[in-house]
Order: structure tokens, then sequence, then C-alpha cells
């Protein structure tokens, strides 16, 4: 297995007693802890204490937010046990730990939040579920698609918002680098771009480079949302869709007489299990000749510089069982060797901490 040196932490067990069963305990509570936390950001008492240098008593609070002293005792006592404030027992008054400080500080944290609250949490309930019949049973929560990609359109707005932007936060923080690493030398003419979603990533694309063409290839209900998205954009006259699902084995990428020159799929096969990744890089090999070039983006678990990312990561495949589709997760570098080197490639390079921690895998045909 590989682990890059910020995880050397999962190798040997350093806690104490103490420490690890309290550990254990905040696991425990760990719902509540979340609701907790999220209601203090909600109501903006993280806020008022981020900028009361000298803190705030609690009846100072419940008067500047409105809320009754029952509920910011409730609150601001379990805050204490969460980490997130501390108080002073001379004076009563309380001030922003540095765990709340990033809650505010940090955005991958506040979109990590909405996420999990607006998206994940009630069809987390099912995730038992979900692991035994390798299905997402808490996506019943939402609708009656077999995944949720073909009910992303159909979600509730706030989920919509939540969802997008967990997506677009992870993603777009990479692109700048992405895009010099793809566009190298200059030979890039012809590009698919495979799960493209609302087409960010195109508009980026045809924005970089003045003669690229891109063709975004997804479900045919997201092709439609792709082409509202980036109607009236520059460069949008170079950018088409291909409406296909790539879960049906013969549906075929579309053929070009001398390429494409690149393949790109960014956080795109985390969607899929190893069989059915395999099976939509056997249709990607088929589409290349020559010079063609694979480039995969992901979160890869194992080759994360700090161990927080780890922790995000291994969490989210956990949305990918209940909600997404009950059959894939965020991958380790063997487990994507093994499905290009089913497929028929090989790695050429993989360009390490991008962004929010993204490698890209560079592939060409064996």
């Amino acid at each position: 297995m590989h682990l890059s040196p910020a995880l050397n932490t999962y190798t040997k067990d350093t806690m104490s007693a103490p420490e690890a069963q309290r550990l254990a305990q905040y696991i425990a509570w760990g719902p509540a802890i979340f609701q907790a936390t999220r209601l203090m950001l909600k109501y903006g008492l993280l806020d008022m204490l981020r900028d009361a240098p000298d803190g705030l008593t609690q009846k100072e609070m419940e008067e500047r937010s409105g809320l009754s002293e029952y509920a910011i005792r409730c609150l601001t006592e379990a805050s204490l046990s969460a980490g997130t404030v501390k108080v002073d027992p001379a004076s009563d008054r309380f001030t922003l730990s540095k765990v709340g400080w990033f809650l505010l500080t940090d955005p991958a944290v506040r979109v990590n939040i909405d996420f999990n609250h607006d998206v994940n949490y009630e069809g987390w309930f099912r995730l038992d579920e979900s692991l035994r019949e390798g299905r997402p049973a808490g996506l019943e929560h939402f609708g009656p698609w077999p995944t949720i990609y073909e009910g992303l359109s159909s979600l509730p707005e706030q989920v919509q918002r939540s969802w997008f932007g967990f997506d677009h936060f992870y993603s777009d923080s990479s692109f700048a680098e992405a895009l010099d690493i793809i566009f190298a030398g200059g030979r890039v003419r012809s590009l698919y771009d495979v799960g493209g979603n609302t087409g960010r990533w195109a508009l980026r694309c045809v924005e970089h480079d003045e003669q690229v063409r891109v063709t975004v290839i997804d479900l045919p209900q997201q092709i439609e949302m792709m082409k509202h998205a980036v109607e009236g954009h520059a460069g949008a006259n170079r950018i088409s869709g291909y409406g296909m699902n790539l879960l049906d084995p013969s549906a075929s990428l579309p053929r070009m007489s001398d390429g494409p020159d690149a393949i790109w799929m960014s956080q795109f096969l985390d969607c899929f299990s190893k069989p059915e990744i395999e099976s939509i890089l056997r249709r990607a090999r088929e589409a290349m000749q020559g010079s063609s070039r694979l480039f995969i983006m992901e979160t890869l678990w194992d080759r994360q510089r700090y161990e927080t990312a780890t922790l995000c990561l291994t969490m989210t495949s956990l949305y990918f069982t209940a909600l997404a589709n009950g059959n894939s997760k965020m991958y380790s570098t063997a487990d994507m060797e093994e499905c290009i080197d089913a497929a028929g490639m090989r790695i050429e390079r993989i360009h390490d901490h991008l962004g929010q921690g993204h490698s890209i895998i560079e592939c060409t045909i064996k």
C-alpha cells in the first residue's frame, strides 16, 4: 500500500488511553456535535465571538442574536465540549477557539458542512443498507433515481447549490495548474471532457486556447444543463455536447479520424465502481489514436500532503455509498493503476498536489 508521509499516523497507535476514550465518545456524539456547530455558524454566534476581542457572556449573545436564553446555553455549552469556544470562569465570557477560527475562515470546512447537511445527513441514516445491498438507499430521501446524477437537475434548489458548491470548490482550485499540464507544447486541438457536468472546465479550456474544440460527454440531461450554462460565454461556439450513458458498456465515445488529442476526466471516475471504471477506460482507449493522451484528475486519498485531506476523502466515499450510486468511492493510486493497466494503457506521469489535493494521472496507449 502506498501512503504519503503525512499518513504515517495510520501505521501506529500513539494516543493515550484518555485521549482515545474521548475520541470514542466524540464519535458517538458526532451527529449532535455537527448540528450544534452548524447552528453556531448559522446563527452567527461564532462570528460574534470572533468580532469581540474581550469575549461575550451568554446574556450578551442572547441579546445580539435574538435567541432564547435556553438556546444560547445549550449551544454554547455543547460548543465548549466540541472545542469550538472557550470560557473564562472568572468573567463567564466566551471566546472563539482555534477550531472555531478554522470553522469561520477555512472555505473547505464551510463547503463540507453545507454538503454534509444538505446532501448527506439524512441519507447516511441508511448507510448500513447501502453497504450491504450495493445501492444508494439514502438517495430515496430525494427521489426514485438509480444514482444521484440522473436526479441532479430535479434536486431541491438548496441541495443542488450545496452539491455543486462541493463539486466545483474541489475541482476549480486545480484548474489553472491542470490547464498548463494539458496544453503544454500546444499540441491539443481537440479535447473530450468526459463527465463534463456544467461545462466549467470546457469554458476554461476554450478561454485558455483559442484553437481548441471541446466535446463535453455526459448524460443527456447534463448536456442540456451544460448548454444553458455556457451559452453567451466567450468560446462557447467551440463547445459541443454528446449525450450518452457511460454505464452502458455498449455506448462508445465519439470517433474522430485523427484523435482526439486529449481526453479529460476530472473527479469523474470516482463516480463508478472498479469494473465500471475499467469499461469506461477501455472505451476511452478505443477512441484514442497515436499520440492521444488521457488525463485523469482525482483526489487520491493515499497521495495527500496533509492527513486532514485524507480524512475528508475517506469520509466522502460514504457519500458515494449512501447517496451517489452505492458502489464507488475515493480511490487509491493502486486502484487506478490496476484499472488503467486493464484498459490497455500505461501511466506516463503522475502530477501531485494540485489545488485542493488533486493528482493528474497522465496516460498513453500501451
